[in-house]
């Protein structure tokens, strides 16, 4: 989105935004045939935020927007986001092997990601992801604070260890917390360094100003790659027999003209040296697929890992209870050493 000159026709590279300029998914896939994209890598993160509880208030109907198994096994707003975007970017996944990752969750809260199977493999095509997105969304522990800096530089460490171009597709149900703001708009200008577009779909009530403004005002950006749109404006916009397209093309909209910048940056170019970049964290393991490493192996029954961003450390919950500990409780009862409970409830985090 933006009212800036486009890469395409000519504009400045560095502080332009890329109009929407097509009104049909067929006009977008022609450009980007036209552009010589032949090919490209989809990677998926989706926000597991405790506020997905309650911001489907009104486009929802109430119910949470990570609900599996609704009446008639109605898809929610995520499963029918992801599988639009994976079907319409089909013919332009080399693969089909699709890197996907959660974030927000107790575990990773807003410092890493967890990726869908274990040993951070890519899910084999658009029904293995879906399978892994129920999976996952039935057993997460949703908490919070929501950031997109993670799920950003983790497709940056990708990007930087494939050198291919990726679309990273976040899903996400609102706002920035207010203390992680800075941390996302940092990653998004980094990975304007690498040849990597971001298209958020926001599926909740929102506000989204602040996706806006990631989309249009960040002149520090070589270029313009983050496209925001609200899955749901859109889907009430059209009827239903025409939905997905108009969905995906409005998703897809940025994606030729940043094609065209990437490579009039060169940021595919063989051996190119590389900016710097702290290493994105190593993602956990899924939440149903416990590794030896995972900080929630062995917990007793109720109790979860989850991250404290003021502290810089994991510690451990029971929601249930509201017990919460900074040592690995080894059994149901940790409560005779007063020193060991953190003094404060676990209420909800804010997204």
């Amino acid at each position: 989105m933006g009212c800036g000159a486009s890469a395409s026709s000519g504009g400045n590279y560095a502080s332009g935004m890329i109009p929407d300029r097509f009104t049909s998914l067929e006009e977008v896939v022609a450009a980007l045939k036209k552009a010589n994209l032949e090919s490209s890598q989809l990677m998926v993160g989706v926000d597991f935020t405790e506020s997905n509880t309650w911001t489907g208030k009104r486009c929802f109907g109430g119910q949470p927007l990570h609900r599996i198994g609704g009446p008639g096994d109605e898809p929610n707003p995520y499963e029918q986001v992801l599988e639009v975007i994976a079907k319409a970017l089909w013919d332009f996944d080399a693969d089909h092997m699709i890197p996907a990752y959660g974030f927000g969750d107790a575990m990773t809260g807003s410092h890493a990601v967890f990726s869908f199977q274990k040993g951070d493999a890519p899910c084999k095509g658009l029904p293995a992801m879906l399978q892994r997105y129920k999976e996952i969304a039935a057993c997460v522990t949703l908490h919070g604070p929501t950031s997109f800096a993670p799920i950003i530089r983790q497709a940056i460490k990708v990007v930087r260890e494939t050198n291919e171009y990726h679309i990273l597709l976040i899903v996400a149900d609102g706002q920035v917390s207010p203390d992680q703001v800075q941390a996302t708009q940092d990653a998004i200008v980094k990975a304007s360094d690498y040849a990597l577009s971001i298209v958020l779909v926001g599926v909740g009530d929102g506000p989204w100003d602040l996706m806006e403004t990631f989309d249009d005002e960040l002149p520090e950006r070589r270029f313009d790659n983050f496209q925001f749109v609200d899955f749901n404006t859109v889907f009430n916009k059209y009827p239903t027999e025409r939905r997905d397209a108009a969905f995906a093309t409005h998703a897809l909209m940025e994606v030729p003209d940043q094609w065209h910048a990437i490579k009039h940056f060169g940021l595919l170019k063989d051996g190119r040296k590389l900016p710097h970049f702290a290493d994105a964290p190593a993602p956990f393991g899924p939440p149903d697929k416990l590794g030896d490493k995972d900080p929630n192996l062995g917990l007793p029954p109720g109790w979860k890992a989850a991250w404290d961003p003021t502290q810089g450390r994991m510690f451990y919950m029971n929601k249930e209870t509201k017990e919460t500990s900074w040592n690995k409780p080894a059994g149901t009862n940790i409560t005779s050493d007063p020193t060991n409970i953190r003094l404060s409830r676990i209420d909800k985090a804010t997204n």
